[in-house]
């Protein structure tokens, strides 16, 4: 009994020196939570530690304490119930919340983990690669990142699964070391539970290896729990940041980003909170139904009347600039090949040439790579010519619209990029015509995301027109004259190069040499190339769109 009240004491003191913001010093003998000799405990009236003493210093970060500005989890899990699971999944999470709300924090987690993970195949799980990293960074603080970053070494406790938050701190954030639970997994199936941390992991033995070579050690986060973690023991001071601190805390702006985002998965488009949750869930009936009639409405009217009865239903566009117009005189048999008549716009999703038809109130003839048989049904602007990847056949394939006139959509990012940056422009196009016309596209939507890497991509325009509401921004720029590439007089990666740069002026997008190839081996781990035998003419490996 008296020790059970010297260390309710000696944990009381404790709590009232983290209340007031002052870092806690540690014995380096003992892992036991103790008071810190007078002599080292370090006075400070700010409950950040100071940025300059960082750089010779290990740190320790509590993500969910220290890094993230929410305090809330649920919308992580419910990312995983539902880009993982499905959508009867994440409505069973939705349906647990109010008990979630009174249970306590560690019960909660282990049952979102438990219904979120359970059953799926840990072989095929993405999502913490794929798709959390976006969300994980468009919710850390400013503040917290500053301190992590000044640090020389980092290591982050989280209370998630490590597979949920590993992918995320170490691409995006640099972090070293993770240290959290792993999900039990049985005949290559997650069980959804939660195995507890061993203490003396591999994690401790770095910090005590830090130690031995006098590197000091620090821990940072604003929740008390995170004194109960096994590896807080090994800091010699920790820093507590109050709550009321971290409310003011800013979200990390785009440009301090350690490495850009450009590639993410999963159809949501939006942070799934539980109201906003409850929102879609309601949604889902009107938006099946709506589908169906925008669906009917674009296949059955012109594009004149159509435009404005789609707009009225939440399908709406906007048109920069003018559309150009065909060159008079140009049906002498002396018209250059392609004189306005091939577009190049960069790819947002399969919907693209349907609006650039619609600027245009012309038919245009699309060229794609791979298009899915529900999508050709369902397009509004009629067959797609099929490419194989073979440059040979492809060029011819591309030359043939342009000798009959036909107007062409081409994308030569050959895959799509959802957010704003321009992946690297194909020159194939700079081949084939003099001039060239880019289309700047833009697209905006409230709820889904129409394009995916790892899901059905026949589901692409469906989840495009079940939205509440959507735009597209359609932009024409000056025309470019490539014919110094088509007459060899000139490299056709410059003018593609060209053509990428005026586009990323326009829209405000950055350029970057990013390919498809890498799109795929981040999002689905494969570079994007499925067998098929049904052309003789293809390529033993045919990408995917």
């Amino acid at each position: 009994m008296p020790k059970k009240k010297l260390s309710h004491r000696l944990f009381s003191a404790l709590v009232s020196l983290l209340l007031h913001g002052k870092p806690i010093s540690r014995s380096s003998s003992n892992t036991n939570t103790t008071l810190p000799h007078p002599s080292l405990l370090h006075k400070s009236s700010s409950s950040f530690p100071p940025m300059e003493k960082l750089a010779a210093k290990t740190l320790v970060l509590d993500v969910e304490g220290g890094l993230l500005r929410s305090s809330s989890l649920f919308p992580y899990f419910m990312l995983v119930a539902l880009e993982a699971g499905g959508f009867l999944r994440g409505l069973v999470l939705l349906l647990l919340y109010p008990l979630l709300c009174v249970m306590g924090s560690d019960m909660a987690l282990k049952v979102m983990a438990m219904v979120s993970f359970c059953g799926l195949r840990a072989s095929r799980f993405r999502a913490g690669r794929a798709v959390l990293p976006k969300w994980f960074l468009e919710d850390v603080g400013e503040e917290g990142f500053d301190v992590m970053r000044s640090a020389m070494r980092r290591v982050c406790v989280t209370k998630m699964p490590r597979i949920m938050v590993e992918g995320f701190l170490k691409e995006y954030l640099e972090v070293e070391v993770v240290s959290g639970r792993e999900m039990k997994v049985i005949w290559g199936f997650f069980t959804g539970i939660m195995e507890e941390e061993e203490e003396g992991g591999d994690q401790e033995e770095v910090l005590l290896e830090e130690k031995k070579m006098l590197v000091d050690v620090v821990g940072f986060s604003t929740s008390l729990e995170f004194l109960q973690h096994h590896l807080s023991h090994c800091c010699k001071e920790v820093y507590l940041v109050t709550r009321e601190e971290k409310a003011r805390w800013s979200a990390l702006p785009r440009d301090k980003y350690p490495k850009p985002m450009v590639f993410h998965d999963g159809r949501l488009a939006f942070r799934p909170a539980a109201g906003d949750t409850l929102a879609m869930f309601t949604w889902l009936p009107f938006g099946a139904a709506l589908a169906v009639a925008r669906l009917a409405v674009a296949l059955a009217v012109p594009y004149r009347y159509s435009t404005p009865i789609l707009a009225a239903t939440g399908l709406s566009w906007r048109l920069k600039g003018e559309a150009p117009a065909p060159l008079a005189g140009a049906g002498d048999g002396a018209r250059r090949r392609g004189q306005l008549f091939l577009f190049v716009c960069n790819h947002r999703t399969l919907i693209d040439p349907v609006y650039v038809s619609v600027a245009l109130d012309r038919p245009v003839r699309a060229v794609s790579y791979s298009l899915s048989r529900l999508s050709e049904l369902i397009s509004p602007i009629g067959r797609t010519v099929r490419l194989t990847r073979d440059r040979d056949s492809d060029g011819r394939a591309m030359a043939r619209l342009l000798d009959g006139g036909d107007l062409v959509v081409v994308c030569p990012e050959g895959t799509t990029c959802r957010e704003p940056c321009l992946l690297r422009f194909s020159p194939l196009f700079a081949e084939l015509s003099d001039d060239v016309v880019p289309v700047g596209i833009a697209v905006d939507t409230a709820m889904f995301y129409a394009t995916t890497a790892g899901g059905l991509k026949c589901l692409d325009p469906l989840y495009y027109i079940a939205n509440p509401r959507t735009c597209y921004a359609v932009q024409f720029l000056e025309r470019v004259d490539t014919s110094p590439a088509r007459e060899r007089r000139a490299p056709s990666t410059d003018m593609a190069n060209l053509v990428q740069r005026r586009m990323g002026d326009a829209l405000g997008y950055r350029c970057t040499m990013l390919t498809r190839k890498d799109k795929y081996l981040m999002l689905a781990g494969n570079d994007g190339v499925v067998n098929t035998d049904n052309s003789k003419h293809s390529a033993p490996g045919k990408k995917m769109q």
